[in-house]
Formats: C-alpha cells, sequence, structure tokens
C-alpha cells in the first residue's frame, strides 16, 4: 500500500488525532505534488491561464503562489 493511500485510509479514522495528523500530512503532500506539476506545465510552455484552468481557481492565485519561486524538481525525475 502506498503512502498516500494509507495517509487517506487514516484520514477516516475515528481517532481525531490520527485523523487529523494524516490530513495534515495530505494537505503538505498535495501542495508538494501541485508544485511539481505547475513547474512541469511551465517547463511545457503553458501558460499561468491554462495551469489555473486545470486547478480551478484563477489565472492571478495561481500565478501569485507559483510565480517567482524556484522551480522544483520532482523526487521522481533524474
Amino acid at each position: 500500500m502506498s503512502q498516500a493511500t494509507e495517509l487517506a485510509a487514516a484520514a477516516g479514522s475515528t481517532d481525531p488525532r490520527v485523523g487529523l495528523r494524516a490530513v495534515l500530512a495530505l494537505r503538505r503532500l498535495l501542495e508538494r505534488l501541485e508544485v511539481v506539476q505547475v513547474d512541469n506545465a511551465r517547463r511545457q510552455g503553458w501558460s499561468w491561464q491554462e495551469i489555473a484552468d486545470a486547478l480551478e481557481v484563477s489565472r492571478q492565485a495561481v500565478h501569485k503562489k507559483h510565480a517567482g519561486r524556484p522551480a522544483v524538481r520532482g523526487s521522481w525525475e533524474a
């Protein structure tokens, strides 16, 4: 079972301490994955509007969050 699958299962725990810790870990994982995929899209020439559309947010929101920060490579990339 993958770490993400284990976290998703833990998020449904009846123990609030377990569930909330899992929610926090999933939130952090999602933020890292978003950074990796936004960087991937920008490297492939996507506009801020295309990225915003895919994430269902405004262009301004995605630009504010991601423009100007250093690119991050995914841990699975060589």
